[in-house]
Protein backbone atom coordinates (compact mmCIF):
# COMPACT_ATOMS: atom_id res chain seq x y z
CA UNK A 1 0.00 0.00 0.00
CA UNK A 2 2.84 2.17 0.94
CA UNK A 3 4.72 1.48 -2.28
CA UNK A 4 1.40 2.15 -4.53
CA UNK A 5 0.93 5.26 -2.93
CA UNK A 6 4.58 6.88 -3.80
CA UNK A 7 3.99 5.91 -7.36
CA UNK A 8 0.81 7.14 -7.65
CA UNK A 9 2.64 10.58 -5.76
CA UNK A 10 5.81 10.66 -8.34
CA UNK A 11 3.34 10.00 -11.56
CA UNK A 12 1.22 13.09 -9.80
CA UNK A 13 4.59 15.28 -10.07
CA UNK A 14 5.57 14.36 -12.67
CA UNK A 15 2.53 15.61 -14.39
CA UNK A 16 2.38 18.97 -12.76
CA UNK A 17 6.49 19.61 -13.91
CA UNK A 18 5.21 18.77 -17.30
CA UNK A 19 2.29 21.35 -17.22
CA UNK A 20 4.90 23.92 -15.84
CA UNK A 21 6.84 23.39 -18.52
CA UNK A 22 4.55 22.97 -21.19
CA UNK A 23 3.23 26.61 -19.91
CA UNK A 24 6.58 27.91 -20.10
CA UNK A 25 7.20 26.88 -23.78
CA UNK A 26 3.97 28.65 -24.79
CA UNK A 27 4.85 32.02 -22.42
CA UNK A 28 8.11 32.16 -24.40
CA UNK A 29 6.62 31.14 -27.98
CA UNK A 30 3.99 33.74 -27.57
CA UNK A 31 6.53 36.55 -26.59
CA UNK A 32 8.56 35.84 -29.38
CA UNK A 33 5.66 35.96 -31.64
CA UNK A 34 4.30 39.09 -29.96
CA UNK A 35 7.91 40.90 -30.37
CA UNK A 36 7.98 39.46 -34.64
CA UNK A 37 4.47 41.21 -34.96
CA UNK A 38 5.79 44.58 -33.07
CA UNK A 39 9.05 44.73 -34.52
CA UNK A 40 9.19 47.95 -36.45
CA UNK A 41 9.99 51.59 -35.14
CA UNK A 42 7.71 54.95 -35.39
CA UNK A 43 8.81 57.51 -37.07
CA UNK A 44 7.38 61.26 -36.51
CA UNK A 45 6.78 63.44 -39.58
CA UNK A 46 8.84 66.59 -39.52
CA UNK A 47 8.15 69.79 -41.66
CA UNK A 48 9.20 68.94 -45.12
CA UNK A 49 8.71 65.19 -45.18
CA UNK A 50 6.57 63.44 -47.34
CA UNK A 51 5.62 60.38 -47.65
CA UNK A 52 7.37 59.06 -50.64
CA UNK A 53 10.38 60.13 -49.24
CA UNK A 54 9.97 58.55 -45.77
CA UNK A 55 8.78 54.88 -47.35
CA UNK A 56 12.20 55.03 -49.59
CA UNK A 57 14.22 56.03 -46.89
CA UNK A 58 12.96 53.06 -45.15
CA UNK A 59 12.87 51.02 -48.01
CA UNK A 60 9.03 50.28 -47.80
CA UNK A 61 6.18 50.05 -50.26
CA UNK A 62 4.17 53.68 -50.37
CA UNK A 63 0.76 52.58 -50.33
CA UNK A 64 1.44 49.41 -47.74
CA UNK A 65 3.33 52.54 -45.14
CA UNK A 66 -0.15 54.57 -45.75
CA UNK A 67 -2.34 51.32 -45.50
CA UNK A 68 -0.47 50.49 -41.91
CA UNK A 69 -0.96 53.82 -40.41
CA UNK A 70 -4.61 54.45 -41.88
CA UNK A 71 -3.33 57.38 -44.25
CA UNK A 72 -6.03 57.89 -47.09
CA UNK A 73 -4.27 61.21 -48.57
CA UNK A 74 -0.70 61.29 -48.07
CA UNK A 75 -0.33 64.84 -49.12
CA UNK A 76 -2.52 65.55 -46.05
CA UNK A 77 -0.53 64.13 -43.67
CA UNK A 78 0.23 66.71 -41.12
CA UNK A 79 3.67 67.59 -38.93
CA UNK A 80 4.08 65.36 -35.44
CA UNK A 81 2.40 62.44 -37.02
CA UNK A 82 3.86 59.68 -35.88
CA UNK A 83 4.40 56.60 -38.63
CA UNK A 84 4.52 53.26 -37.35
CA UNK A 85 7.29 51.70 -39.61
CA UNK A 86 7.34 47.80 -40.19
CA UNK A 87 10.29 46.12 -39.80
CA UNK A 88 12.47 48.99 -39.20
CA UNK A 89 15.38 48.89 -36.41
CA UNK A 90 16.20 52.43 -35.96
CA UNK A 91 15.01 55.41 -36.72
CA UNK A 92 16.31 57.18 -40.03
CA UNK A 93 17.04 60.88 -41.11
CA UNK A 94 14.84 61.46 -44.31
CA UNK A 95 15.14 64.15 -46.20
CA UNK A 96 13.83 67.45 -46.36
CA UNK A 97 11.83 68.70 -49.32
CA UNK A 98 11.95 72.21 -49.86
CA UNK A 99 9.13 73.88 -50.46
CA UNK A 100 8.29 75.26 -54.48
CA UNK A 101 8.11 79.09 -54.87
CA UNK A 102 5.10 80.01 -56.36
CA UNK A 103 5.28 82.60 -59.41
CA UNK A 104 2.67 84.91 -61.05
CA UNK A 105 4.44 84.31 -64.42
CA UNK A 106 1.92 82.42 -66.37
CA UNK A 107 3.15 80.24 -68.93
CA UNK A 108 3.02 81.35 -73.01
CA UNK A 109 2.62 78.47 -74.84
CA UNK A 110 3.30 78.63 -78.93
CA UNK A 111 0.96 80.18 -81.47
CA UNK A 112 -1.17 77.84 -83.46
CA UNK A 113 -0.35 78.52 -87.04
CA UNK A 114 -3.02 78.97 -89.31
CA UNK A 115 -3.75 75.90 -91.76
CA UNK A 116 -4.06 77.05 -95.21
CA UNK A 117 -6.33 75.04 -97.96
CA UNK A 118 -4.39 71.55 -98.70
CA UNK A 119 -2.69 71.80 -101.99
CA UNK A 120 -2.42 69.18 -105.01
CA UNK A 121 0.60 67.00 -104.67
CA UNK A 122 1.79 64.74 -106.92
CA UNK A 123 1.70 60.96 -105.65
CA UNK A 124 5.46 60.80 -105.18
CA UNK A 125 5.12 63.76 -102.85
CA UNK A 126 2.12 61.71 -101.02
CA UNK A 127 4.11 58.60 -100.87
CA UNK A 128 7.26 60.30 -99.38
CA UNK A 129 4.45 61.95 -96.54
CA UNK A 130 3.00 58.82 -95.62
CA UNK A 131 6.57 56.88 -95.32
CA UNK A 132 7.83 59.69 -92.78
CA UNK A 133 4.40 59.37 -90.52
CA UNK A 134 5.70 55.75 -89.98
CA UNK A 135 8.84 56.16 -89.21
CA UNK A 136 7.92 58.89 -86.69
CA UNK A 137 5.05 57.68 -84.31
CA UNK A 138 2.77 59.76 -82.60
CA UNK A 139 2.20 59.37 -78.57
CA UNK A 140 -1.10 60.51 -77.18
CA UNK A 141 -0.92 62.21 -73.65
CA UNK A 142 -3.15 59.56 -72.24
CA UNK A 143 -0.40 57.47 -72.21
CA UNK A 144 1.05 59.12 -69.03
CA UNK A 145 0.32 60.98 -66.36
CA UNK A 146 -0.36 64.57 -65.99
CA UNK A 147 3.38 66.30 -65.26
CA UNK A 148 3.98 69.92 -63.51
CA UNK A 149 5.62 72.75 -64.94
CA UNK A 150 9.36 72.57 -63.75
CA UNK A 151 9.10 76.40 -63.55
CA UNK A 152 7.11 79.02 -64.81
CA UNK A 153 8.38 81.52 -67.71
CA UNK A 154 7.74 82.34 -71.52
CA UNK A 155 8.54 79.49 -73.96
CA UNK A 156 11.22 80.58 -76.31
CA UNK A 157 11.99 77.39 -77.99
CA UNK A 158 9.32 75.09 -78.97
CA UNK A 159 9.73 71.36 -79.75
CA UNK A 160 10.82 69.94 -83.06
CA UNK A 161 10.01 66.34 -84.21
CA UNK A 162 12.03 67.28 -87.29
CA UNK A 163 14.86 67.81 -85.09
CA UNK A 164 16.95 64.50 -84.92
CA UNK A 165 19.69 65.79 -82.31
CA UNK A 166 19.77 68.64 -79.75
CA UNK A 167 17.56 71.64 -78.30
CA UNK A 168 14.47 70.57 -80.41
CA UNK A 169 13.99 67.49 -78.81
CA UNK A 170 12.78 69.68 -75.71
CA UNK A 171 11.34 73.19 -75.21
CA UNK A 172 13.19 76.04 -73.82
CA UNK A 173 11.80 78.23 -70.72
CA UNK A 174 13.29 81.74 -69.96
CA UNK A 175 13.78 82.49 -67.06
CA UNK A 176 15.95 84.72 -64.34
CA UNK A 177 19.18 83.42 -63.22
CA UNK A 178 19.34 81.01 -60.05
CA UNK A 179 15.66 80.67 -60.56
CA UNK A 180 14.02 77.06 -58.78
CA UNK A 181 13.67 74.28 -60.91
CA UNK A 182 11.08 71.59 -59.47
CA UNK A 183 10.51 68.13 -60.48
CA UNK A 184 7.78 67.45 -63.28
CA UNK A 185 7.25 64.33 -61.63
CA UNK A 186 8.37 61.85 -59.09
CA UNK A 187 10.91 59.69 -59.84
CA UNK A 188 14.54 58.87 -59.20
CA UNK A 189 17.59 60.53 -60.49
CA UNK A 190 19.53 58.65 -63.19
CA UNK A 191 22.07 61.52 -64.53
CA UNK A 192 23.30 64.35 -62.68
CA UNK A 193 26.59 66.17 -63.61
CA UNK A 194 27.49 68.24 -66.77
CA UNK A 195 29.13 65.38 -68.95
CA UNK A 196 27.27 66.29 -71.92
CA UNK A 197 27.91 68.67 -74.32
CA UNK A 198 25.97 71.60 -74.84
CA UNK A 199 23.46 71.13 -71.58
CA UNK A 200 25.88 72.42 -68.84
CA UNK A 201 24.50 71.09 -65.82
CA UNK A 202 22.06 68.22 -66.47
CA UNK A 203 19.77 65.96 -64.93
CA UNK A 204 17.59 63.19 -66.01
CA UNK A 205 14.46 61.71 -63.84
CA UNK A 206 13.20 58.37 -64.54
CA UNK A 207 9.70 57.93 -63.58
CA UNK A 208 7.03 55.08 -63.89
CA UNK A 209 5.48 53.95 -67.26
CA UNK A 210 8.93 53.97 -69.06
CA UNK A 211 8.63 57.59 -68.90
CA UNK A 212 12.03 60.31 -68.55
CA UNK A 213 12.10 64.09 -67.86
CA UNK A 214 15.61 66.34 -69.26
CA UNK A 215 16.48 69.66 -66.69
CA UNK A 216 19.11 71.40 -68.89
CA UNK A 217 21.28 74.64 -69.03
CA UNK A 218 21.39 74.46 -64.84
CA UNK A 219 23.51 76.52 -63.33
CA UNK A 220 23.64 73.97 -59.81
CA UNK A 221 22.33 70.92 -59.40
CA UNK A 222 21.10 70.34 -56.20
CA UNK A 223 20.58 66.66 -56.35
CA UNK A 224 22.67 63.68 -56.98
CA UNK A 225 22.62 60.54 -59.01
CA UNK A 226 20.27 57.76 -57.19
CA UNK A 227 18.56 59.86 -55.00
CA UNK A 228 14.88 60.13 -55.04
CA UNK A 229 12.67 63.27 -55.35
CA UNK A 230 9.21 63.96 -55.21
CA UNK A 231 6.67 65.73 -57.95
CA UNK A 232 7.73 69.88 -57.02
CA UNK A 233 10.72 69.35 -55.42
CA UNK A 234 13.38 71.36 -55.80
CA UNK A 235 16.29 69.69 -58.08
CA UNK A 236 18.33 72.89 -59.52
CA UNK A 237 18.98 76.42 -60.42
CA UNK A 238 18.57 77.39 -63.51
CA UNK A 239 21.02 78.96 -65.85
CA UNK A 240 22.44 80.19 -68.92
CA UNK A 241 23.41 77.61 -72.07
CA UNK A 242 26.83 77.03 -72.51
CA UNK A 243 27.18 78.74 -75.76
CA UNK A 244 25.34 82.01 -74.61
CA UNK A 245 22.44 84.03 -74.39
CA UNK A 246 19.46 84.34 -71.86
CA UNK A 247 19.01 82.63 -68.80
CA UNK A 248 16.55 79.66 -69.64
CA UNK A 249 15.75 76.12 -68.98
CA UNK A 250 15.97 72.98 -71.22
CA UNK A 251 13.27 70.92 -70.70
CA UNK A 252 12.25 67.53 -72.53
CA UNK A 253 10.29 64.52 -72.43
CA UNK A 254 10.60 60.71 -73.41
CA UNK A 255 9.02 57.73 -73.62
CA UNK A 256 11.33 55.63 -73.67
CA UNK A 257 13.81 56.67 -76.17
CA UNK A 258 11.75 58.54 -78.35
CA UNK A 259 11.62 62.40 -77.44
CA UNK A 260 8.02 63.38 -77.22
CA UNK A 261 6.42 67.35 -77.23
CA UNK A 262 6.06 68.38 -73.77
CA UNK A 263 3.31 70.71 -73.86
CA UNK A 264 1.18 67.22 -74.46
CA UNK A 265 1.90 66.69 -70.82
CA UNK A 266 2.31 69.78 -68.92
CA UNK A 267 -1.07 71.52 -67.52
Amino acid sequence: MHKYSLTVLLRAVNSVIKIRMSFFFLLVVSGFLLSACNAGIYHTVKPGQTLYRISRTYEINESYLARVNGISDPSQMSIGTRLFVPGAERVLQVQVVKPQKTSKIIPVLPEKRTVSPPRQQSKSQTTRRTSTKHLSPKIKATQVKNLQWPLRGKIVRSFSSQVKTGGGKGIEIAVRAGSDVSAAEAGKVIYSGDGVNGYAFLIILQHENDLFTVYGFNRKNLVRQGDFVSQGEQIALSGTPPSGGKPRLHFEVRKGKLAVNPILYLP
